[in-house]
């Protein structure tokens, strides 16, 4: 049984033909992960189905569909997804251990923490999108104008709908990571995004308007979110401002002969 790749210590010279042999082991494992998180997707579907399904309307529990094949399409595009999510921790950690002997070992343990954060509030977004977003959005659709319309839900449509909503929801949940970003390459500063709030918070409204909705209420519980991050952003870019002031006031003063 081979073992998964060994990840290089920092300064560790290794040849031009290792290298590619740790990113083929890599490669194979990402693969490996995202074969198990199909399977695993694929055994419970019907569960995911179910989830997904909760908030049709009653008249319509089940979307309908029409192609012959659009049932087994529809199910291998959820396990995609579901695989691509399930598997993302291995793929961020084999891309993370293949790069890390090139990153500063002083910036690691930052560079790590970073992703956590990042990742957790992905999953953050996607929780919020399930249990805000998207019901708010399903029923304010499948209720528009009823009377006028015999309303009836397509699988292929509605699940692709709902997947940009929670994709969407993610997304919007990273703008702290964002901002953060670029306060710490010297791009921003907590000064400026202070100075500039009115202007920040139009354009993080643009930004929220220009995410995926099709519909009022769905870009409004995209734009809140976002306004509240953003603030969160502002004041967490003091804070790491004031922590980098800190660490460069009690560095050692190095004298050279």
């Amino acid at each position: 049984m081979k073992r998964l790749p060994r990840r290089l210590e920092h300064g560790e010279e290794v040849t031009l033909v290792e290298h590619l042999e740790e990113l083929r082991q890599r490669i194979f494992v990402c693969l490996g992960a995202l074969l198990l998180g199909f399977v695993v997707a694929y055994v419970f579907h019907r569960h995911v189905l179910d989830w997904l399904n909760r908030y049709l309307p009653k008249q319509t529990p089940k979307p309908f569909t029409l192609g012959v094949a659009e049932p087994f399409l529809t199910v291998m595009k959820l396990c995609i997804w579901g695989a691509l999510l399930l598997a993302l921790p291995v793929l961020l950690w084999q891309l993370w251990s293949f790069l890390a002997p090139a990153v500063d070992a002083r910036q690691e343990r930052r560079i790590v923490s970073f992703v956590a954060v990042a990742s957790g509030l992905l999953v953050a977004g996607i929780v919020f999108g399930y249990f805000v977003a998207l019901p708010a959005a399903v029923h304010y659709l499948t209720n528009f104008d009823k009377h006028q319309f015999d309303i009836h839900v397509g699988a292929s449509s509605y699940y692709s709908f709902v997947t940009m909503v929670l994709l969407a929801m993610g997304l919007v949940f990273e703008l702290p990571v964002f901002v953060l970003a670029l306060v710490g390459l010297g791009i921003l500063s907590s000064r400026q995004l202070r100075k500039n709030r009115r202007m920040g918070y139009f354009v993080v409204a643009c930004v929220g308007v220009a995410l995926p909705g099709v519909d009022p209420v769905t870009t409004c519980i995209e734009i809140l979110p976002l306004w509240v991050l953003f603030e969160a952003s502002i004041q967490l870019s003091r804070v790491v401002e004031r922590r980098r002031s800190d660490a460069t006031l009690s560095a050692p003063w190095h004298v050279q002969p």
